[in-house]
């Protein structure tokens, strides 16, 4: 994993512009539930109790998470990286890695995923594949996913 981790990395700063850094992130594996809960424990959960039904409700949707506090990327369990698009969320999720370690800042979280999507898009090209493809994520998912909504 560390090899493919650095490859990553590597790959990432020279396309998208993000510092590459040799401080790499941990990786587990996890449930989706347990996912869910991590990224409930986090800011997400201090800004609405109300959430926690609907994220754990859509906790089939998690394929990946990273947590900032333990610089930890949680991989669904059975993640195997066989293919394009399972580490198109490896690459997703190094981004965040890459944001934290560059103490980058965005106006919110939905605009920090931003360029997490265009690497992702950028990687699945590389396999004549897109997200749309493997994810089912049209370009009007991407923008409300990527846009500050307040």
């Amino acid at each position: 994993m560390e090899m493919l981790l650095k490859v990553l990395v590597t790959w990432l700063s020279i396309n998208s512009g993000l510092p590459a850094t040799e401080d790499l992130p941990q990786v587990q594996f996890a449930l989706a539930e347990e996912m869910a809960a991590l990224r409930l424990s986090g800011a997400q959960a201090a800004e609405s109790s109300a959430a926690v039904p609907q994220l754990v409700g859509h906790s089939h949707e998690l394929r990946a998470i990273y947590d900032d506090r333990s610089r930890t990327i949680y991989l669904l369990d059975g993640w195997s990286g066989a293919t394009p698009a399972e580490v198109s969320v490896l690459v997703h999720e190094l981004v965040h890695h890459l944001q934290k370690e560059a103490a980058l800042e965005y106006d919110c979280a939905e605009a920090r995923e931003k360029p997490a999507y265009q690497a992702q898009q950028k990687w699945l090209e590389l396999f004549d594949t897109d997200l749309s493809a493997e994810f089912q994520m049209d370009p009007m998912t991407i923008l409300v996913r990527t846009n500050c909504i307040y």
